[in-house]
């Protein structure tokens, strides 16, 4: 599914292509969350917990077609969708990272858009603009607004780090508060809206790095590595031969939207919130901070940070066929919540010290019960 502008002498309009709604409907049908007969409203959290298991199983079989391996990646970005979080995948080039997103819209029926960020890309190409039409009959100028590329579900940011800062502030407003300004005008966004931006971390020439508040309100920084051979070899197999597969819709946009309410009804018991908190806590340095902590950190997480491993977990609670946040969901949500929330100072980088290989300290230092 893929967003072209219209060949008109009228304003510009994104279009899509996607399945006929007969065939859409019929598709869609088991996959439908059940509702209260009296109130229309979406039922206990605990008959959900399977629906949101099948729909993520169908969503990731549905992507096995069109990308090999990268489990993980694709656990993390359909997590980050349904906790309604941004997240911000870092690889080197030709690992399907655009191809991943591209996917996860076409099988979710989502409006899709994708944004390829340089330096002279302008906040009014991301936001919109204000256009005048000429006067018809005598009468005055007419103003319009013409909606840019944000105005969609699901955005790809394609090497956010090579715009310009200017632009990159009018895309952070855009995931902090779902809307855009323009000229003084406020203007919502469509729901659900994510965030879904890209950058190269061996190539810096010409860059932007991203400031630490963009940074963080990046839900996950997913690290995307290369296939093992076997994977490789299937790759190059499926690509280089006649068409590519066809993926088809599993989930329609009104279902998306009561999962991700489920998500937010789940619960998690004190003992893990506590868990998310001691987590962030422990990574500022400070005096009650680990002697790690001290030695490498400039900086440390946030309450955002807190925030996102619970909503984080809860969503990968569901999807695991739990009704409840565990432990394990947070240990294993940790890495890539904190890794982008942590400034290492110079001795870090200068002893070969990753803020990951700090992240898996923390869980060692802060797993123990006095801490909570």
């Amino acid at each position: 599914m893929e967003f072209c502008k219209t060949g008109s002498d009228r304003e510009p309009e994104w279009s899509v292509t996607r399945m006929s709604e007969p065939e859409q409907q019929q598709a869609l049908q088991p996959l439908r969350l059940e509702q209260s007969a009296s109130t229309g409203e979406p039922g206990p959290v605990n008959d959900s917990r399977g629906d949101l298991q099948a729909v993520c199983g169908r969503l990731k079989a549905e992507l096995s077609q069109a990308i090999v391996g990268q489990e993980q990646v694709v656990e993390l970005l359909l997590i980050a969708l349904l906790a309604r979080g941004h997240a911000l995948f870092q690889g080197v080039p030709g690992l399907a990272k655009t191809l991943l997103i591209r996917s996860l819209a076409a099988v979710s029926s989502t409006r899709f858009s994708r944004i390829q960020f340089t330096p002279d890309l302008l906040p009014s190409d991301i936001t919109g603009t204000e256009v005048f039409r000429p006067a018809e009959s005598g009468g005055d100028r007419r103003s319009s607004f013409v909606e840019g590329p944000v105005f969609a579900n699901l955005i790809l940011a394609d090497e956010i780090n090579r715009a310009s800062p200017k632009t990159q502030a009018a895309l952070l407003e855009a995931m902090a508060e779902g809307e855009v300004t323009v000229l003084g005008r406020s203007m919502q966004l469509p729901a659900p809206f994510a965030v879904f931006a890209t950058q190269n971390p061996i190539e810096h020439e010409g860059t932007y790095p991203l400031p630490e508040a963009q940074l963080d309100r990046f839900m996950f920084q997913v690290e995307v590595s290369y296939p093992d051979r076997d994977q490789e070899l299937v790759i190059v197999e499926q690509t280089t031969g006649q068409g590519a597969p066809t993926l088809r819709p599993q989930l329609d946009v009104e279902t998306l939207l009561q999962l991700q309410d489920r998500v937010r009804m789940t619960p998690a018991g004190p003992e893990m919130v506590a868990f998310a908190v001691a987590l962030a806590r422990a990574s500022r340095p400070g005096p009650d901070a680990p002697d790690f902590i001290q030695r490498w950190v400039s900086w440390g997480a946030g309450p955002r940070a807190s925030q996102f491993l619970i909503l984080g977990a809860k969503a990968r609670a569901l999807m695991h066929g739990r009704n409840a946040v565990s432990r394990q969901d947070l240990r294993a949500l940790a890495v890539p919540v904190l890794v982008h929330r942590i400034l290492l100072n110079f001795k870090a980088k200068a002893e070969g010290v990753t803020a990951a290989s700090i992240v898996e300290q923390l869980l060692d230092s802060v797993d123990g019960p006095e801490h909570l």
